[in-house]
């Protein structure tokens, strides 16, 4: 599938082939409501992990191992010196954001070493959220390249940590040299309401990119 198609729930399978969190096969669910995939990335520490388990309706999926000595000399932990676990695959989590809407979240690893996984991620998505801290803001430079340079429509979302200088949307918008119509947004990713807000922003963006493309596409 390419990058630029959008990941749905098939309509056509039976609903025992639609898994549900509990494990059961009736879920209760629409069988024909949209599933959108989305992607939540950025760099090492920057709290996607957070978010996604933040606005998560059921428990997310983790896969988070301890920080060890053998990473000291790749994993710059300046900045974010706390941080004892590492996502080393993806995070996974799921939010209804109206009847008949579904997000699925798939939060990617922030390693240099685990890009390889980006490219299967990033398959159907519809969009993805770049996660920023303006104490680091350097680090999300290549997630912004990567969704750039693959068409993939992206919002980036400030998580405002406690203690970090504040800048304005505009001012990261520069900084980042985005293309002009990227949203940048101000978030707190241990917030539900917060990141959900991101999500809206990211949909609304996407949708109105993606039928742009195809309008385009259509009159040539």
């Amino acid at each position: 599938m390419a990058p630029d198609s959008t990941w749905t729930t098939p309509t056509d399978r039976p609903a025992s082939d639609h898994p549900t969190p509990g494990g059961g096969e009736d879920s209760g669910e629409d069988s024909g409501a949209l599933a959108l995939k989305i992607l939540v990335a950025g760099g090492f520490g920057v709290g996607k992990t957070t978010l996604v388990g933040a606005v998560s309706e059921i428990r997310p999926l983790r896969t988070e191992e301890p920080l060890s000595e053998a990473g000291s000399g790749v994993d710059d932990t300046e900045g974010v010196a706390r941080k004892t676990t590492t996502t080393v695959a993806m995070d996974f989590g799921r939010i209804t954001i109206r009847a008949g809407l579904s997000l699925y979240l798939f939060g990617t690893p922030g390693q240099d070493r685990f890009w390889f996984l980006w490219d299967e991620l990033a398959q159907g998505a519809l969009g993805a959220v770049v996660l920023a801290d303006t104490r680091r803001l350097g680090d999300c430079f290549p997630a912004v390249d990567y969704f750039e340079h693959r068409r993939i429509p992206f919002v980036v979302a400030v998580n405002c940590f406690p203690g970090a200088r504040a800048f304005g949307a505009h001012e990261v918008a520069r900084a980042l040299d985005l293309d002009r119509g990227t949203p940048v947004v101000l978030c707190d990713a241990r917030d539900k309401d917060s990141g959900k807000e991101v999500l809206v922003r990211l949909v609304e963006y996407a949708g109105r990119v993606h039928t742009a493309r195809l309008l385009d596409s259509v009159g040539t």
